[in-house]
C-alpha cells in the first residue's frame, strides 16, 4: 500500500511539472491572443463609436456610424451582395477544384512532385502581380480568354469591365490560388485508410462508389477545415478589387472590406470604416457559427462518436 501511495504522489509531481511546463509554453500564445487579437478588437469597436479622422482628436457620437451605414450609405448594400456572391462563388470553386485536382495528385503518376509543385505556387506568388497577370487574359480585345472566344465565333466578353461578369471572373482567380487547399486535401487523402478501398474492390465497388462511401466520408473533416479557412478568406477579399477594379464597373465589385479601406484611407473616416469592420466580423461569426452548428450532420467521425 506504502509503494502505491508513493508511485500515486511522483506521478502527481510529474504531472504537476508537465502542466507548469505546459503553462509556462503557453505564455507567448495568450500575449499574442491579448495583445494582437482581443485588445485590437476592442480598440476597433472602440474608435467605431467616434468619428476620429486620424488627424484630430476622435469625438464621441455613439452609435451614429452604424446608424448612417444601414441608412444613409449607398454603397452597404451593394457591398454585402458583392461579398457574399464572390465568397459562395469562390469556397464552392475553390473546394471542388482542390479536392479534384488533389486526387489527381494521389495517384501514381509520373513527375508527380513536380506538379505538386506547380499547383502549390500560385499560392506563394504576390497576389497583386497574380491578378495583373490575370488582367492581361481578360484584356477586352486581345486578351487570351477573348482570342479563344473569337477563334470558336463567339461574342468577345468584357470579363473585368462588365458588371455581369466581373465578379465570377475574379472569382475564377480566387479559385486558381487554392495551392494551400490543395496540400490539405492531398494530406488528408494519404490518411484514408487503404484497408478500405481494397475491401471495397473486393466487394464489387466501383471507383464512384469507393470515393462516396469512402474517400468523402473520411475526408470530411479535411472539408469541414478547407471550408472554414476558404469561407474566412473569401469573405475578406480585397486585393481584386485594390488591384483591378476598383470597386467597378458601377460597385458590382465594391467588397466590403474595399468599402473599409475607401473609407480609412481615402476619406479619411476612420472610425466610419472601423464601424465597417465591425459588421465584416458579424457576418463572418455568423457563418462560421452556421458552419459550426451544421457540422455534426455530416461530418464522420471513424469512432463513430457524434461531432
Amino acid at each position: 500500500m506504502e509503494t502505491i501511495n508513493k508511485l500515486q504522489k511522483r506521478r502527481s509531481r510529474i504531472y504537476s511539472s508537465e502542466a507548469r511546463v505546459a503553462y509556462i509554453c503557453l505564455i507567448p500564445a495568450f500575449f499574442g491572443l491579448i495583445f494582437l487579437t482581443y485588445l485590437p478588437l476592442f480598440g476597433v469597436l472602440g474608435i467605431s463609436l467616434t468619428n476620429w479622422t486620424g488627424l484630430k482628436n476622435p469625438e464621441f457620437i455613439g452609435f451614429e456610424n452604424y446608424i448612417k451605414i444601414f441608412t444613409a450609405d449607398p454603397y452597404i448594400k451593394d457591398s454585402i451582395i458583392a461579398t457574399i456572391y464572390f465568397a459562395a462563388l469562390s469556397v464552392i470553386g475553390s473546394m471542388i477544384y482542390s479536392l479534384f485536382i488533389a486526387m489527381l495528385l494521389n495517384r501514381k503518376i509520373p513527375a508527380r512532385s513536380f506538379f505538386r509543385a506547380v499547383f502549390y505556387v500560385p499560392y506563394v506568388l504576390p497576389a497583386v502581380s497574380i491578378y495583373v497577370g490575370w488582367s492581361w487574359l481578360y484584356e477586352g480585345n486581345f486578351g487570351f480568354f477573348n482570342y479563344l472566344l473569337s477563334e470558336v465565333g463567339l461574342n468577345k466578353i468584357l470579363f473585368i469591365a462588365d458588371s455581369s461578369y466581373v465578379v465570377p471572373s475574379l472569382s475564377l482567380i480566387s479559385v486558381w490560388l487554392a495551392g494551400n487547399l490543395i496540400v490539405i486535401f492531398l494530406a488528408g487523402l494519404q490518411n484514408v485508410p487503404s484497408v478500405y478501398h481494397e475491401a471495397a474492390e473486393m466487394d464489387g465497388a466501383n471507383g464512384w462508389e469507393r470515393f462516396r462511401h469512402i474517400t468523402l466520408p473520411c475526408m470530411t473533416p479535411i472539408i469541414f477545415y478547407n471550408l472554414l479557412m476558404s469561407l474566412i478568406a473569401n469573405l475578406q477579399v480585397v486585393t481584386p478589387a485594390l488591384a483591378l477594379t476598383n470597386g467597378g464597373p458601377g460597385n458590382s465589385s465594391r467588397f466590403l472590406t474595399y468599402l473599409m479601406y475607401d473609407q480609412a484611407f481615402v476619406n479619411y473616416r476612420l472610425g466610419y470604416a472601423c464601424a465597417t469592420t465591425l459588421i465584416i466580423f458579424a457576418i463572418l461569426a455568423v457563418f462560421t457559427v452556421v458552419l459550426f452548428k451544421t457540422s455534426n450532420r455530416w461530418i464522420y467521425n471513424e469512432g463513430g462518436d457524434d461531432k
